[in-house]
C-alpha cells in the first residue's frame, strides 16, 4: 500500500494530503442564493394583487347573481299580474254567459232609449 506523501504545488509549497488544501477538492465556497429585498417586495405586491382580482372577481359574480335574480323576481310579478288580469277576465265572462241562460235575464226587456229630457 502506498503511504500519503507531501507534493509540492505549483507555487512551491509544499501541502500535505490531509490538509483541506488538497488534490482534486474545490475551494469555492458556495453561498446560498436568496432573495433581495427588491424580489421580495416584487412577489408581495404580485401576491397581492393576484389576491385583490381573485377579491373583485367574486364579487362581479356576486352581482351577477343579483341581477338575474332581479330579472326573475320581475318576470315572477308580471306573469302574476298577467294571471290576476287572466282570472278577472275569466269571471266577467262567466258572469255574461250564466246571465244568458237564467230565466230572469230571459223575462228582462230590451233597453231602448225612452226620450230625452229637454
Amino acid at each position: 500500500m502506498r503511504t500519503q506523501q507531501a507534493y509540492t504545488s505549483r507555487r512551491g509549497v509544499a501541502v500535505n494530503m490531509n490538509a483541506s488544501w488538497s488534490r482534486n477538492r474545490n475551494t469555492v465556497r458556495h453561498t446560498p442564493k436568496t432573495l433581495g429585498s427588491i424580489s421580495s417586495a416584487v412577489i408581495v405586491g404580485l401576491l397581492v394583487l393576484i389576491v385583490g382580482l381573485i377579491y373583485v372577481a367574486q364579487g362581479t359574480q356576486a352581482t351577477n347573481y343579483d341581477y338575474e335574480l332581479s330579472q326573475l323576481e320581475d318576470e315572477i310579478s308580471e306573469l302574476e299580474a298577467k294571471r290576476e288580469d287572466l282570472a278577472v277576465e275569466k269571471a266577467r265572462l262567466t258572469s255574461i254567459a250564466s246571465s244568458e241562460n237564467s230565466t230572469v235575464a230571459a223575462n228582462m226587456e230590451d233597453a231602448s232609449v225612452g226620450g230625452y229630457a229637454e
